[in-house]
């Protein structure tokens, strides 16, 4: 694999990320934690074929989480809001 493959581990689709895709013609991915703002919007116009015109990330913390007695936690992730200009679309959100 590529590193553009690393720091893009997938997209994350929920109600909230397909309005920002339908209004602001933003995606939003999970990527590697130690990846930054540059590296991320390289990767994307490198795998997606696009042009970028904007990276925002965020740090999500971990979750508390239980399954009956046990308590745990689910795992911390970086997430990164990316802009594409206007005419470009990424296949992988078209449900």
């Amino acid at each position: 694999m590529t590193k553009s493959y690393d720091i893009i581990q997938g997209p994350i689709i929920t109600e909230k990320t397909i309005k920002l895709k339908e209004d602001f013609n933003k995606y939003t991915f999970k990527v590697n934690k130690t990846a930054n703002k540059i590296e991320i919007k390289n990767a994307v116009e490198e795998i997606f074929k696009v042009k970028v015109l904007s990276v925002n990330t965020v740090n999500v913390l971990p979750k508390r989480a239980r399954v009956g007695q046990y308590i745990g936690f689910k795992p911390a992730y970086k997430k990164a809001i990316v802009k594409l200009a206007d005419g470009d679309k990424i296949a992988a959100f078209e449900i």
